[in-house]
């Protein structure tokens, strides 16, 4: 068989596929529950989006099924095994201070602009138009190739639940929604939160503290804390004089309200994801540092102690601290911070544990802690890690063509986050970014350079040739 020059073929489509990427941003597939309802559960625009593309697979007399609005299926080829190709169509808020409307895709400087051209409609039309180029060339498959369109990626996932319970898992996979050259490792993630019931104190402490509270997400580093202590104006005169010297010695910044008998101090930290904690300042770890140099009712003592002995990052207060040699040590981000003198204490904690370690072990460690503690465990939800070995036929196929497309060695990545290569028994995280490319994704002005969206398709469509082509 003659050598396909796949870029060259992708350079014919290239006007089309332009043009449709950005038919295809110009739906606002936003979760919106306040319009879904049995046939749209994540509401109308991501609805939209699902039958706009399904749509245009009928249109390429591709194979197509609307998996009850939770999920979409485009296939192309024959055979008993599958290749599967996960792709989201929801995208996430667009927010304000844009240059140019979110949903508009306008073109400028060889970029496309619009939320979700780099996460993840941009890349789920150059899986498309690389499974369109395949079928178009008339290239012999031995495996099916299909496509799975999510719409709940943004949120709770679903969607891929959904899937999954009604349809078949691919024998092996790659998802176009994290970085090139191939992301083979993704760390467990669990998020925890221990609570305690608070019993009022008639201890006579000269200073109590009322309320504090920090972070809104498991996942993200507080970016802000405010603390309120009751006491004597002598006492909370003196706290804030203190507070105002360990600001200058962190280098850091807040503020201190003093009104008679209360005190409201607010602590300004550094927001950053919960998968790279070490990258933030978290308002709330370094304020409870700070309280916790005086004494209050013996509950705020109690919790206070607790933040500060097992808040940091790297696991060792809990006695989590494990690492390999594929993802690296694990992390903890202490997400979430509630106290109230009258009402319940709660720590809410993201826990993001290497490949090989033992999720388990670690979940029966933290529930120890909380006997220990005489606290209420919560586990909000575990995703297992995502791992498939070096030598594994997917990796050394992919590094291929990777290798051969871009004529640079492909790197395997690790990473602490989470794509939809994990809701497969075997699957990668294979691109879009190239390395190198700023992350837009989730930001103002997101964009897709279209080069990069011409490469893209041209790489996957190799990709999904040699994955299916013969039997592994």
């Amino acid at each position: 068989m003659e050598k396909i020059n796949w870029l060259a073929e992708v350079e014919k489509r290239k006007e089309k596929i332009i043009n449709e990427t950005q038919d295809f941003l110009r739906i606002a597939s936003v979760l919106d529950e306040s319009t879904a309802n049995i046939e749209a559960p994540f509401g109308m625009g991501v609805a939209q989006a699902l039958a706009h593309l399904l749509q245009k697979g009928e249109q390429y007399d591709f194979f197509v099924k609307n998996v009850d609005g939770y999920a979409g299926i485009i296939e192309h080829g024959s055979g008993k095994e599958s290749v599967g190709i996960l792709c989201h169509l929801d995208v996430v808020p667009p927010g304000g201070g844009w240059t140019s409307p979110p949903f508009s895709a306008d073109i400028r400087d060889g970029r496309i602009y619009a939320r979700g051209a780099i996460d993840n409609k941009g890349p789920t039309m150059a899986a498309f138009f690389a499974l369109l180029i395949v079928k178009e060339l008339n290239l012999s498959l031995h495996k099916r190739v299909r496509m799975i369109l999510g719409t709940d990626e943004e949120s709770n996932w679903r969607c891929v639940e959904h899937y999954f319970k009604h349809e078949e898992m691919p024998t092996i996979g790659f998802a176009p929604d994290a970085d090139f050259p191939i992301i083979h490792a993704e760390k467990g993630i669990t998020d925890v939160s221990f609570l305690w019931e608070t019993k009022i104190d008639d201890e006579g402490s000269p200073l109590v503290l009322s309320t504090f509270e920090a972070g809104e997400r498991f996942n993200m580093v507080p970016e802000l804390a405010r603390a309120t202590i009751k006491g004597e104006s002598r006492l909370l005169a003196n706290l804030e004089k203190n507070f105002q010297a360990y600001l200058l010695e962190q280098g850091h910044t807040g503020e201190a309200n003093l009104k008679a008998d209360q005190l409201v101090l607010s602590y300004d930290g550094v927001s950053a994801h919960g998968s790279t904690p070490e990258n933030g300042v978290n308002a709330g770890v370094y304020l409870a540092l700070f309280l916790a140099k005086e004494t209050y009712q013996q509950a705020a003592n109690d919790y206070l102690k607790f933040v500060v002995a097992n808040c940091d990052f790297d696991g060792k207060g809990l006695h989590l601290a494990v690492s390999d040699e594929v993802s690296g040590p694990l992390t903890l981000n202490a997400g979430l911070f509630q106290f109230h003198e009258t009402g319940e204490r709660k720590v809410g904690l993201n826990i993001r544990y290497p490949v090989t370690a033992s999720g388990e072990d670690c979940i029966n460690r933290l529930k120890e802690v909380a006997k220990n503690q005489k606290a209420v465990l919560t586990i909000h939800d575990h995703m297992k890690p995502n791992y498939v070995e070096e030598d594994h036929p997917l990796i050394q196929t992919l590094q291929q063509v990777y290798k051969r497309q871009m004529n640079e060695e492909p790197k395997l990545l690790a990473i602490g986050g989470g794509t939809y290569a994990r809701a497969l028994k075997t699957g990668v995280a294979f691109g879009p970014m190239f390395p190198g490319r700023v992350d837009v994704a989730h930001k103002k002005d997101e964009y897709i350079e279209i080069d990069d969206l011409l490469k893209m398709t041209a790489i996957y469509a190799e990709a999904i040739y040699e994955l299916a082509k013969t039997d592994s």
